[in-house]
């Protein structure tokens, strides 16, 4: 059984979106909890499984739209675990992967409150998984790049781009929307391929998801035009081809079906 006593804070991986990608912890976790502060991303759906008399509390960030900055997040959550709440941090996908994971740690270490982390499942695989695709391949694309696109506002998106302009490897950029143009921009200057393979997935594991396969130099075009409001995840890299190709076989079966009927 999971240990979760009063005074106590878990970091709880919400996943992509869909409640049947929580992990059983973490679905135990948010039943037991008597508080739960929760991301803007994490689902109706994932919320409901909070017990009756537990408090829900917002704390999201979005594009900008901040209902509360980092620091007053974590006086939050340790003021609620000294008053002898069990307190669960609800984070879209997994905590340790551009949740801001570490100050919440360090604010419960400083404060002496004990603190731990269920893992949950990241958006790349969820995308992945949702495509139908593996994001390593043998021989073709041996490594995969986590990055986030987000930067602060009036910040340049200053990444390695050297290094992630690996034809051998899959990069995955987390909330890469807004940073389509920079990202086709800076990874084709530093050596990769205009025509390398992309596919955008919104909303991975929702009902409403939706996928774009595209090539890199067209990137900023696709992101502007094609995606709605939801989180948009890229995938670049040659793995990615198998997917178009199946796209484009899939879509030429359809065209041939119809013209039989």
């Amino acid at each position: 059984m999971t240990d979760f006593p009063e005074g106590t804070v878990w970091l709880v991986g919400a996943g992509p979106g869909d409640p049947e990608l929580l992990t059983r912890k973490a679905e135990r976790l948010i039943g037991m909890a008597t508080v739960v502060f929760h991301d803007a991303l994490v689902g109706a759906g994932v919320l409901e499984m909070a017990a009756p008399g537990a408090r829900l509390v917002h704390v999201g960030k979005r594009s900008g739209r901040h209902s509360k900055d980092q620091g007053t997040i974590d006086k939050l959550i340790v003021a609620a675990a000294l008053a002898g709440d069990r307190v669960v941090r609800l984070k879209g996908g997994d905590p340790a992967i551009f949740g801001r994971a570490t100050e919440e740690l360090d604010a419960c270490h400083a404060a002496g409150v004990p603190v731990r982390i269920c893992p949950g499942v990241t958006a790349a695989s969820a995308a992945a998984a949702s495509l139908g695709q593996s994001l390593t391949l043998r021989g073709l694309a041996r490594k995969l790049t986590f990055v986030t696109a987000h930067a602060r506002a009036g910040e340049v998106l200053d990444l390695d781009w050297a290094t992630l302009a690996d034809p051998e490897a899959t990069l995955a950029v987390y909330m890469g929307k807004a940073a389509a143009t920079d990202v086709s921009r800076n990874l084709i200057a530093a050596g990769l391929p205009a025509d390398t393979p992309v596919a955008l997935v919104e909303s991975a594991s929702l009902p409403e998801e939706r996928h774009f396969h595209t090539r890199l130099d067209l990137l900023p075009l696709v992101a502007r035009t094609a995606l709605g409001d939801g989180p948009a995840l890229l995938l670049i890299g040659q793995a990615l081809a198998r997917v178009k190709r199946k796209h484009k076989a899939a879509m030429e079966r359809v065209k041939g079906t119809a013209k039989i009927d």
